[in-house]
């Protein structure tokens, strides 16, 4: 696993990110640990999401998928996450990238909330209960 910090406004803790990436891994039962986390800019992440998807605006994650044992990106604005968790009464910024990163590891794994009636948001509460996300 790789984790990448291309942005420098908000402080991530890169260790404690990558022990939560091992522990929700192996609660994933993934078939391979090879994947990058990468924590861009608002900027950066509104040029991704308007290229691949479309929409000219930065969003909070995006999950490119790989192929063969790569299982793929994930893409994390710290900036969306950080005015996210500052309007939540319950959300600080590390939670919230946990939340974002679970989010993103289930896209990654197959599921997606737009086409699945319900069933990832299903997977991601529970898993959110278990990791305190």
């Amino acid at each position: 696993m790789l984790i990448l910090n291309r942005q420098r406004k908000h402080p991530v803790r890169t260790a404690a990110v990558r022990g939560f990436l091992i522990e929700l891994s192996a609660a994933l039962n993934l078939p391979s640990s090879e994947f990058s986390v990468v924590f861009v800019t608002d900027a950066a992440m509104r040029g991704y999401n308007r290229d691949y998807r479309g929409f000219d605006k930065p969003t909070d994650v995006l999950s490119f998928r790989g192929d063969a044992d790569y299982l793929g990106d994930i893409l994390i604005s710290v900036e969306t996450a950080y005015n996210q968790a500052r309007r939540s009464r319950t959300l600080d910024l590390e939670t919230n990238l946990r939340r974002l990163m679970l989010h993103g590891l289930l896209h990654l794994t197959g599921h997606d909330h737009e086409t699945d009636n319900g069933e990832m948001r299903k997977v991601e509460r529970s898993f959110r209960r278990k990791f305190q996300c």
